[in-house]
């Protein structure tokens, strides 16, 4: 049997006591292991096979040529850190897995831009701020997302106020809310990498949701053994069969 692979998860100062628990719980159920990292935290990824930036603060709009809102809650020493780290990431091609946070970050490292008042310009898009699943996402057609997690509109929760804009090079639409607003983004080849605005580490009982989980550690895996990660990921897709015919 293979080793477990190593998955770094980056967490807010203020939050990652409690979030990074919960998505080490997910990393385990999924086949891996979690190490945290963070702003003045050892982080080398030659050490690890895949990596998650997790959610919690805003990111500052110097990395992408936006003005700052007054609402903004910042962490520029987060904000140098995970841009280091995606890019670099990008660059070893190890896989990662962006959540809220993590896939605007995503996002702005390979060049995009974000919406900093998301909900004032998709004003259709249903406004909740809760860790229940509560929100209704379209998972796009055609995607690596809707393989893995499944076609049909799913329930998750959402805790944000800024998304995706503009996208960045190599991604590609996955998800969007009932008003259009970007929910999911995703390269198309290696390295695996998917961007998710909800929380699917709260959501650990929802079988789409820890689908997620375990395409990351798929690619993780796949990383460590020198093989291609999106055709692992693609020969292990879909979520667990759920006869009840729940979306979440």
């Amino acid at each position: 049997m293979s080793r477990r692979p190593l998955i770094a998860v980056t967490t807010s100062r203020r939050s990652g006591w409690r979030i990074f628990p919960l998505v080490a719980l997910n990393i385990r159920i999924a086949g891996g292991r979690a190490v945290r990292w963070g702003a003045g935290r050892p982080s080398d990824l030659s050490a690890v096979d895949g990596l998650i930036v997790g959610g919690g603060d805003d990111i500052s709009p110097v990395l992408y040529g936006g003005d700052l809102v007054t609402s903004a809650r910042l962490d520029p020493d987060r904000d140098a850190l995970e841009h280091r780290l995606v890019c670099g990431a990008l660059d070893r091609n190890l896989p990662l897995l962006g959540i809220c946070r993590g896939s605007q970050m995503l996002n702005v490292a390979l060049g995009g831009t974000l919406d900093q008042d998301a909900y004032a310009t998709f004003e259709r898009s249903e406004k909740v701020y809760t860790i229940l699943p509560k929100k209704t996402v379209r998972v796009c057609d055609d995607t690596r997302l809707s393989a893995i997690a499944g076609r049909s509109d799913m329930r998750v929760n959402a805790l944000h106020s800024q998304a995706v804009d503009r996208l960045g090079t190599g991604l590609r639409v996955a998800a969007r809310d009932t008003g259009g607003m970007i929910q999911g983004v995703e390269r198309i080849r290696d390295p695996f990498a998917l961007g998710v605005q909800w929380h699917p580490e709260h959501l650990f009982y929802a079988r789409r949701q820890r689908a997620i989980f375990r395409a990351l550690v798929t690619a993780a895996r796949a990383y460590a053994e020198d093989r291609n990660q999106t055709r692992d990921v693609d020969a292990d897709l879909g979520p667990e069969p759920d006869p009840s015919g729940k979306v979440f």
